[in-house]
């Protein structure tokens, strides 16, 4: 009976409303959405992932993300940077994962690029998480059709992270990054992670 009651009070929770459509979505909205991150490994996996996701929805992505870790090397930077044609052409047969050219090699050319930023600053996280001043900016939006597709802090990452030798990171792409590893909070208000995610920082 107390496990019944917990599973209805956890169904009955209000959640973001892209959140609801399936149990993967949920499940990574309920556990990992948000979630200020600052690990360096896991900063170019989120980057990489919202990249592969250009034109296409997240839970495409998001389905596929463990085949993804696996082909890439778990997101090791150092490993990616070595890869060579064949390794690109076993990648392009793989349906495991989004087969665009452009978009596997980008991975490579944003390896390279995320290694000279640890190079010059220290770490990737440190310089990442400045275009916030170090700390998650805190939104309070009342409904899903209130939050940004971007902002003028993601053009400016967007900007910057080309200049850099990044691809695929558009501003769009770059808000959907700042959003999931928690360099803003836009859970909306009436979701029971806005304020459990507010806690973290």
């Amino acid at each position: 009976m107390i496990n019944y009651n917990l599973q209805q009070k956890e169904n009955s929770m209000k959640k973001c409303k892209w959140a609801t459509k399936n149990k993967l979505e949920e499940k990574y909205h309920d556990t990992e959405w948000g979630v200020p991150i600052y690990d360096d490994r896991l900063l170019f996996e989120f980057l990489i992932l919202e990249g592969a996701q250009a034109g296409l929805s997240w839970i495409t992505v998001l389905a596929k993300r463990e085949h993804y870790r696996k082909v890439f090397d778990n997101f090791d930077a150092n490993k990616i940077v070595k890869y060579n044609q064949q390794k690109i052409d076993e990648l392009l047969r793989d349906t495991g994962i989004i087969r665009n050219k452009l978009k596997i090699n980008s991975v490579i050319s944003n390896a390279k690029a995320f290694l000279e930023i640890q190079k010059e600053h220290g770490s990737f996280s440190k310089f990442i998480w400045n275009f916030v001043d170090g700390k998650p900016i805190q939104n309070k939006w009342k409904t899903f059709e209130e939050v940004p597709a971007k902002t003028e802090i993601s053009d400016l990452m967007s900007k910057t992270l080309k200049k850099k030798g990044f691809k695929f990171i558009g501003s769009t792409i770059c808000h959907a990054f700042m959003q999931a590893v928690g360099m803003v909070n836009d859970h909306t208000t009436d979701c029971f992670r806005h304020n459990e995610i507010k806690k973290m920082t």
